[in-house]
């Protein structure tokens, strides 16, 4: 059985997130409000452009870019869409699937090429009425993924015509009809308003649904308290790092009641030495951090927990609490990941900042016919060099040829997380 999905829904005008389809009225800054939804246990985002010409659907689409540059949940748009070109730029900007209109005239025609060019399971359909279904059976079974079903009034009815899995818009916060709902099988998710509202708890709403028998994507541990061995005191150490970069944030300690509270609510929880009292971290500074992973040493007697963290970790406002050297050794660099950030921030450096003699300024100088001559010319010597016997002679040729694609990356504003997300996503 598949989890149940909790749906947020960003509504975006102008490039601003707005509060709904006919309120325009802005809401917090919409990066800030997609990386929130990531970490506080939504678990996929739906994306209305509710543009009005090509210019501002253009800024859309430029913002649901930077959107999932940002977040690694599901993304899913839709929204001024009149041909194939419209889709395309969806799934271009990141999004795994688009949500067509079916009110719209001239969506099935649409969303039939889309299915033939990305796959059914990269579109979605919106409906409102049953109407729609009952005189498109065919090409919903044909071309779409999952329907969003905007009245949920018309549920038993959608399911006398159709086995398709959907996601529920509820206009109010009814607690008994969403679990009646979920319980529903061919229920994927819900979505509404109250999801949205950053004030809602989304774990703790997850944990309540999971204790109605409702299978939901929250922490399930794999290891209870009594399995660890506490230390004096009863509590076990937690040392903290970044999810994204491994750098170690904080240490600190928890008891039985912190570690029920860190797992229930996906908010990283201790229990203070000094103040003895529980306390969650960022409740009063805003500095919260998002469960990740918790993760148990081989003598199970200390945590590495990955977080997100959002602000300083550190009470002196460092971003993280190491930050006094003791002794340090220069070393040369050999994480892939990291050898390929840094190089690629050098070349965007050198753009911003161009210095005299440089060989990316030429590059950049030149401009995109020279870059794109070089990546041929050294795409040509790694084919050479696949020939020859000596292995040594690839290396240096793919070396050049990923710095050539990074200088072309640069001037295209292509970053390396959304390389690594198409990837993810194949």
């Amino acid at each position: 059985m598949e989890h149940k999905n909790i749906v947020a829904t960003i509504y975006l005008k102008n490039g601003q997130a707005v509060r709904g389809m006919d309120d325009f009225t802005p809401v917090d800054d919409v990066i800030e409000l997609a990386r929130f939804y990531n970490d506080s246990g939504i678990d996929k985002i739906l994306i209305f452009d509710l543009s009005d010409d090509d210019e501002e659907h253009e800024k859309n689409i430029h913002v649901i870019k930077n959107i999932n540059r940002n977040v690694e949940i599901k993304v899913c748009a839709g929204g001024n869409i009149n041909r194939l070109e419209d889709v395309k730029k969806f799934i271009y900007a990141g999004c795994l699937q688009v949500i067509v209109n079916g009110a719209k005239q001239g969506s099935m025609e649409i969303a039939e090429e889309a299915c033939k060019r990305f796959g059914k399971e990269r579109i979605l359909v919106s409906i409102a009425n049953v109407d729609f279904i009952f005189k498109h059976q065919e090409e919903i079974r044909e071309n779409f993924h999952e329907l969003l079903v905007l009245n949920r009034t018309v549920l038993d009815a959608i399911e006398n015509i159709t086995d398709l899995p959907y996601i529920v818009n509820f206009d109010a916060c009814d607690y008994e009809k969403i679990v009646e709902v979920l319980k529903r099988n061919n229920t994927r998710g819900i979505a509404g308003d109250f999801i949205n509202d950053p004030q809602t708890d989304i774990m703790e709403l997850k944990f309540r649904l999971s204790r109605e028998g409702i299978k939901m994507d929250n922490f399930a541990p794999a290891l209870g308290w009594t399995d660890f061995k506490k230390n004096s005191d009863g509590m076990v150490p937690v040392v903290v790092q970044d999810y994204r970069t491994d750098e170690v944030l904080m240490v600190a300690y928890m008891n039985e009641e912190a570690f029920d509270t860190t797992v229930r609510t996906g908010r990283m929880t201790y229990y203070s030495r000094s103040r003895q009292e529980l306390w969650t971290k960022g409740m009063t500074s805003g500095h919260v951090q998002y469960v990740k992973s918790l993760t148990a040493d081989c003598d199970f007697d200390t945590i590495l927990a990955k977080v997100s963290q959002i602000g300083a970790a550190c009470h002196t406002g460092n971003p993280t609490c190491f930050f006094h050297d003791i002794v340090k050794k220069e070393y040369v660099e050999k994480n892939p990941l990291k050898v390929l950030e840094d190089v690629y921030g050098i070349i965007l450096d050198r753009r911003e900042h161009p210095k005299e003699g440089s060989y990316t300024n030429y590059l950049f100088d030149k401009g995109i016919d020279k870059i794109l001559k070089k990546i041929g010319e050294e795409a040509t010597e790694i084919v050479i060099a696949a020939k020859n016997p000596d292995p040594e002679e690839i290396k240096y040729e793919i070396s050049d040829f990923l710095y050539h694609m990074m200088v072309l990356m640069a001037e295209k504003g292509v970053t390396w997380e959304e390389i690594t997300q198409e990837l993810s996503q194949r």
